[in-house]
C-alpha cells in the first residue's frame, strides 16, 4: 500500500488516507472540537502563527489547524483519489 502525503501548507503534510473530515473553524462544531483536542493534547497547529482556515480531522482523534482553505484542501484530496 502506497502512503499519500496531503499538502497543509508551509512544508507541512499529512498522510492521506487517515484524513477524516476538513471543516471550517467557525462552526460551533469546529470550536467545541479545537477545545478538546486541546485539553487532551491532540491538536497540532501547523498554521505557523497565520489566520486557522481549516480544522482537519484524523483517524486518530488528532486536530490539526491549518491556514489553508477547505476548499483548496478538499480539492487536493479528490484530485489525488482520481489518480
Amino acid at each position: 500500500m502506497k502512503t499519500t502525503l496531503l499538502n497543509i501548507g508551509f512544508g507541512n503534510a499529512v498522510v492521506e488516507e487517515r484524513v477524516i473530515a476538513v471543516i471550517t473553524p467557525s462552526s460551533a462544531s469546529g470550536k467545541r472540537l479545537r477545545e478538546e483536542a486541546r485539553e487532551n493534547n491532540l491538536l497540532v497547529d501547523a498554521t505557523h502563527g497565520r489566520k486557522t482556515r481549516s480544522i482537519i480531522i484524523m483517524d486518530s482523534n488528532h486536530i490539526i489547524l491549518s491556514a489553508m482553505q477547505p476548499e483548496t484542501l478538499s480539492n487536493r484530496l479528490s484530485s489525488s483519489s482520481d489518480n
